[in-house]
């Protein structure tokens, strides 16, 4: 922590994120509602912390004991990869929330040294918009957030799409689906769908715990939708309201059933609960322009914005771990063909490593 300033200057401080400390971690939370998007939530550094083991930061700025900017922090590290510093795992965005643009370079400049001190590859801070700072000399910006604007009803919305769109739908419900809404209870047909489609793209998959622990900290605001075919689970999704905002950080469907089109009766089920809870924009989450998952977020209304990835490199390079990398393309092939209790067994040992 750095020595007291003058009151009318800024207090920078860099800490472990301290949870036990009501006072900071009211103040902090307090700052961080008005971002009004569930990824700006503090409450995903005890995500990290218990649900991946990360060792997490807050770099805090104050004037008068009033949180003027914030930048949470994670440290994610493993005997393969090596250690980074991210702003933040997992979530598509991050990085700094300040409220003017000096404030910003001052967290910054906490963030880099802290890099420095734990020796990591890279400092990466996912922001929306670039932000100028003479350490932030690389970025990533090749893909973009895709967000649809929620009307006030889910009749308004119907009456939005396409008739292919409205076609797909009502084929889906044709096969007399069934779609379930839960909580943590929810976690092990979740998962089941969630696991084997990310065996199937060859990803290594996080481990259940992480997902207890987002039902956990979030238990008014995060749920689990299942689409079910009889008591098989074929399609499922975790959405996260918070402010305005309903995000889908997680979504999958089973190959084999995706012809019956499950996957548009389960989003247009989670459209509508968007709507329920008040929420007035859809975050499909993050994809390539023109590629598979941009067109499908297309066809129900998204729209893009941008996403910065910003970084501060210190060693390698800041694509070096993004799994689109040419030098993975083997290694994908070969999960693709393990067995799915042995990338159930293997996957959330080497995804809590990779940022």
């Amino acid at each position: 922590m750095r020595a007291s300033a003058p009151p009318c200057e800024f207090v920078l401080r860099v800490q472990q994120a301290c949870f036990e400390d009501s006072d900071v971690w009211a103040r902090i939370t307090s700052f961080m509602s008005s971002a009004q998007h569930p990824a700006r939530n503090v409450g995903w550094l005890k995500v990290l912390t218990h649900g991946l083991r990360h060792q997490t930061f807050v770099v805090e700025a104050t004037q008068y004991g009033k949180t003027v900017g914030m930048l949470p922090l994670a440290e994610v590290k493993s005997l393969l990869f090596g250690k980074f510093l991210v702003s933040l795992p997992y979530l598509n965005q991050g990085g700094v929330h300040a409220e003017s643009g000096h404030i910003a370079q001052l967290l910054v400049d906490e963030a880099v040294a802290l890099a420095d001190t734990l020796n990591v590859r890279y400092l990466e801070l996912r922001h929306e918009t670039k932000l100028e700072h003479p350490k932030l000399t690389k970025q990533i910006s090749n893909k973009v957030h895709m967000r649809l604007g929620l009307p006030s009803s889910s009749e308004l919305l119907w009456s939005q799409f396409k008739s292919k769109l409205r076609s797909q739908i009502r084929s889906g419900e044709k096969h007399g689906f069934t779609v379930h809404w839960g909580g943590a209870e929810m976690i092990p047909d979740f998962y089941k769908v969630f696991s084997r489609n990310m065996r199937d793209l060859g990803t290594p998959v996080i481990g259940v715990r992480f997902f207890e622990s987002i039902a956990a900290q979030f238990p008014h605001d995060a749920e689990f939708c299942c689409v079910r075919t009889g008591t098989t689970p074929i399609a499922s999704a975790l959405v996260v309201h918070s402010g305005n905002t309903t995000e889908v950080p997680s979504a999958s469907s089973l190959r084999e059933f995706r012809s019956s089109n499950p996957n548009m009766v389960m989003y247009w089920n989670l459209l509508q609960r968007a709507i329920e809870r008040g929420s007035q924009v859809f975050d499909f989450g993050r994809s390539t322009m023109n590629e598979g998952t941009f067109a499908f977020k297309k066809q129900w209304g998204a729209e893009p914005s941008p996403a910065v990835w910003q970084y501060y490199v210190r060693k390698g390079e800041c694509d070096a771990m993004r799994p689109d990398n040419t030098k993975f393309s083997m290694a994908i092939r070969v999960w693709q063909r393990l067995p799915l209790a042995l990338t159930n067994y293997l996957g959330p040992r080497i995804v809590r490593g990779i940022p």
